[in-house]
């Protein structure tokens, strides 16, 4: 509480708020770090709930230092107010005060139309949240046994618990909206189908989980994962738990994650959790060039992740038994810039 009030309290109250203008969903940033500096804590749930429906989440895994914290004002000179972090300690208060919710929920609308939602990603959720705040009766059709999404298959427990994950679930459930689990959408209904069914619309969230491939010479050598089997088996279905949870994933002695993004960042790290040795991460631009935040680049390096930059993979060598044993790769340059920025 003593380090949320004294970060609050660097805020200089702008007259032109950057920090708004950088938040893809327009949170009144100011106004809620106002009342953390206040001491009002359930005006800061409300402002930041008005407009996120997802803040303990976003807390933790959105890119600040991209967005709000980039265009705060005092990024010019120094170190922006910690946005990300501000919002964390809001999202964890309400979770420890579950009444100030029930209280700020008050009587909600109804207007008797049917909205379905297909998919209980980060998408499918907030989705579902605003519509069951503006009267409609909401339905999540999900896929799997559990909701969440990406957010309890794609990023692992030290990174972001499913705890609270579980606890923005029952939120977004408290509004009054419904979950249906092992709903395969074009299997066991068609969109038309769940329209002619009663709902006035449909909102399509399945999240982008069919993995892209190197498509490169030996890439279907046993212990070859892609990232979504990789971490799907490591977070849903426990792996790290074996041989508790039967999903073992072989994880040799030296294990290579080629790509520079957060998913590359979580690969490596769960690798190292479940026994490797040695954890490279193989990226064909620079540091500079890296996709992933700078706090999960720094916490990878802070563990023991090696990075080889500048590097490309050509083909996976494997043993005679159809295992892969090594990787061979070209050493990369920077070019110019094309049109859409890369190098």
């Amino acid at each position: 509480e003593e380090q949320a009030l004294e970060e609050a309290s660097r805020c200089i109250e702008c007259k032109k708020t950057g920090c708004k203008a950088g938040c893809p969903v327009d949170v009144d940033i100011p106004e809620f770090v106002k009342a953390i500096q206040d001491g009002d804590m359930p005006e800061a749930v409300r402002i930041l709930k008005s407009k996120n429906s997802l803040p303990g989440i976003c807390g933790r895994v959105c890119p600040q230092e991209t967005q709000c914290e980039m265009t705060c004002n005092l990024a010019k000179k120094g170190a922006p107010i910690a946005i990300g972090r501000l919002e964390r300690y809001v999202a964890d208060w309400e979770r420890a005060h579950p009444e100030v919710s029930e209280q700020q929920k008050g009587h909600m609308k109804t207007n008797a139309r049917k909205i379905a939602v297909v998919g209980s990603g980060p998408a499918g959720l907030t989705c579902a949240a605003d519509l069951a705040k503006l009267g409609y009766e909401v339905t999540i059709l999900e896929a799997l046994h559990v909701a969440g999404g990406v957010l309890m298959y794609g990023i692992p427990e030290f990174r972001l618990p499913k705890v609270i994950v579980q606890g923005e679930v029952d939120y977004v459930k408290s509004l009054g909206v419904e979950i249906r689990f092992d709903q395969v959408i074009g299997k066991i209904a068609t969109v038309d189908e769940i329209l002619e069914d009663g709902y006035a619309a449909v909102f399509l969230a399945p999240g982008a989980g069919a993995p892209m491939f190197l498509n490169i010479p030996g890439e279907n050598f046993s212990n070859i994962y892609s990232a979504n089997e990789f971490l799907t088996r490591t977070n849903l279905m426990k792996a790290y738990l074996f041989p508790e949870y039967d999903t073992p994933i072989k994880v040799g002695k030296r294990v290579a994650v080629f790509g520079g993004g957060n998913v590359a960042m979580d690969a490596s790290r769960c690798a190292l959790r479940l026994g490797a040795g040695e954890v490279y991460i193989i990226y064909r631009r620079s540091r500079v060039e890296m996709p992933a935040r700078r706090e999960e680049r720094e916490n990878a390096e802070e563990e023991g992740i090696i990075f080889k930059l500048l590097t490309n993979p050509k083909r996976f060598i494997g043993d005679e038994q159809g295992r892969v044993k090594a990787v061979e790769c070209y050493e990369m340059e920077l070019g110019e810039p094309d049109e859409s920025g890369a190098t």
